[in-house]
């Protein structure tokens, strides 16, 4: 079994502290500020994961950001996929930290508590992946990673923003690049509270706590049971998600298009 101090000061986006009870507090962070994701947090994440559901001593999680953000998306995001610098073996390295880090999410047997601290505009699906989910009065969900940035949502955010507003209202999230603020969020199911920035971790924490005194087993099982469905969304629809996210990314390298101004892409191998 892992304990706390083999793994605390493990990991550079994450600050970890765990209360007596088993409440492990995850903070995300870049540089101690609000997380910017980054090709770092994308490599550590699945191994802080790894870690913390190889420690027995950890009942519950809460997983929370710093300062006013909870998850960024820098500027320039697609500009990076569309340079060409993100070669093929690039893309699988990510496909597999993208599966692991959702599957690891999901596969936990403790439950994950969201303290959402601000807005959230890039992996939103792992706040969608928490078993209860609070967020401040300011906070907003954005999908700046994908289409305003020119690329396919693929990662996971396809299976579970339908699954969550409805296919119909998740297609317009996903296509629109629209803000979903946090009284809304609540109405329509993607939040479970909206409570002051003040009492964010102390009802993060109470919330905790009430679920740490639960017989384990009991906490475990339920867990697994309700999150079956969205594993077995995942296992149909993930891997094409990743695969088409990559090969539409790839196909738009400098290298693959033609140099020529005004040809359309279409006839460029049949004239």
């Amino acid at each position: 079994m892992t304990q706390l101090d083999e793994y605390a000061d493990a990991f550079k986006v994450a600050a970890l502290s765990r209360s007596d009870d088993g409440v492990l507090t995850v903070r995300l962070h870049y540089r101690d500020g609000p997380m910017t994701w980054t090709a770092l947090a994308h490599r550590e994440f699945p191994r802080l994961l790894a870690a913390i559901a190889s420690d027995d001593a950890n009942r519950v999680v809460v997983l929370t950001g710093t300062g006013g953000e909870f998850i960024r998306t820098p500027e320039g995001y697609g500009d990076v996929y569309r340079s060409g610098r993100v070669t093929p073996a690039d893309w699988e390295r990510g496909l597999g930290e993208a599966t692991d880090m959702l599957y690891k999410m999901v596969d936990l047997n403790i439950p994950v508590i969201a303290a959402v601290n601000g807005p959230v505009t890039g992996h939103t699906e792992l706040v969608l992946l928490c078993d209860v989910v609070l967020c401040t009065e300011d906070t907003y969900f954005q999908d700046l990673a994908h289409l305003p940035g020119g690329l396919v949502p693929g990662d996971g955010v396809q299976v579970l923003w339908p699954m969550v507003l409805g296919p119909v209202r998740g297609r317009h999230f996903l296509l629109t690049g629209e803000k979903i603020e946090a009284t809304e969020a609540r109405a329509l199911g993607v939040v479970g509270e909206v409570v002051p920035r003040a009492e964010l971790a102390t009802r993060a924490a109470e919330i905790g706590s009430q679920l740490a005194r639960t017989d384990p087993l009991v906490l475990r099982h339920t867990r697994r049971l309700l999150q079956r469905p969205i594993r077995r969304a995942l296992d149909q629809d993930l891997t094409c998600g990743l695969n088409t996210e990559a090969y539409v990314s790839i196909s738009r390298f400098p290298q693959f298009t033609d140099s020529e101004p005004g040809v359309d892409q279409r006839q460029r191998h049949t004239r």
